[in-house]
């Protein structure tokens, strides 16, 4: 079962320095993201194959794991273990939920946030790699925004089974 309070605590804890127990990145927003994941009790599998599944282990860790646009498609294609179903509106997001960005609208997708609550009718979110906290989920005010920006929008599944 995935446990939304505890993903969006850690978030809380985590969000502008690096939990010693995992590896630090340059570009370090979906590493982040992963450990939010983890610690709602998303369920990792796949290992040794780095381009499968979702998972760190050992000093080593899948694509999905580290990389924004690596995760995106592990989440829309997983059948087993940490699932999420895309969605069309922010408005069908939870906090734990997450929120990927092609600031390009390019189709490759260059950062993940995870959703940590409400302010009125807008979603918060938290981030790596420009660490923010409880920033409102749109980017409007980011450096990285262009007119052309794509937002992908995942509902993580509570039920995870293996």
């Amino acid at each position: 079962m995935y446990n939304r309070e505890a993903a969006v605590d850690y978030a809380q804890q985590w969000w502008n320095s690096y939990n010693p127990g995992f590896p630090r990145f340059a570009v370090d927003c979906t590493n982040y993201i992963s450990q939010c994941l983890l610690a709602g009790g998303a369920p990792m599998r796949g290992y040794p194959n780095r381009g499968k599944g979702w998972w760190i282990r050992g000093g080593t860790w899948s694509y999905s794991w580290s990389v924004s646009h690596s995760l995106r498609w592990y989440l829309e294609g997983s059948t087993l273990g940490l699932k999420a179903k895309k969605v069309s509106s922010p408005d069908l997001l939870m906090p734990g939920d997450i929120i990927f960005y092609d600031f390009a609208g390019d189709g490759r997708i260059d950062h993940s946030t995870i959703v940590t609550g409400k302010q009125g009718n807008s979603l918060l979110v938290n981030a790596h790699t420009m660490n923010s906290r409880n920033r409102l989920w749109s980017y409007e005010n980011s450096t990285a925004y262009t007119p052309s920006i794509k937002y992908l929008f995942f509902h993580i599944e509570d039920n995870m089974t293996l």
